[in-house]
């Protein structure tokens, strides 16, 4: 299986390269605003933004949001977001290294669960998922999204 790393500040230009071909959102630009986010994110407590590497490029990535919970003993609640691979380098285990890093990451940090939603509607993407162990039988998701962002 690919090895997987926490980003570091010097990435943000692989993953701007990485991020156009999320098919479902678009990319922060220009670079000035890319490079504030990147910096918040990268310093956000209960933030961690895993990636994996082929021909000393960033190819996979997922984003492991944790945050503190009064319920469930306690217990910390896990989110994935901004999960993306290369298109040049599907279907070679990177996707699945990411987010098996950040499932074992939550598990570590207390997480009682970890919540992963998909705007796609190719039935592939929601096999990987089940593959990784997510199920839709155990919560139903509700979003709001706001037309202007």
């Amino acid at each position: 299986m690919p090895k997987v790393r926490r980003a570091v500040a010097s990435d943000l230009d692989a993953m701007i390269e990485l991020f156009q071909h999320a098919p479902v959102s678009l990319v922060v630009t220009p670079i000035e605003p890319a490079r504030e986010i990147w910096q918040q994110t990268l310093a956000q407590d209960g933030v961690d933004v895993l990636v994996s590497e082929e021909d000393e490029r960033i190819v996979s990535t997922c984003m492991l949001i944790t945050v503190p919970n009064l319920l469930r003993g306690g217990h910390e609640h896990g989110f994935i977001e901004n999960v993306v691979t290369h298109d040049d380098y599907r279907r070679r285990g990177h996707g699945t290294a990411v987010i098996q890093a950040a499932l074992e990451l939550a598990r570590a940090q207390g997480c009682f669960h970890v919540m992963l939603q998909t705007g796609r509607q190719d039935p592939g993407v929601h096999q990987f998922y089940e593959r990784q162990g997510f199920t839709s039988e155990n919560r139903v998701a509700y979003t709001v999204r706001y037309p202007e962002t």
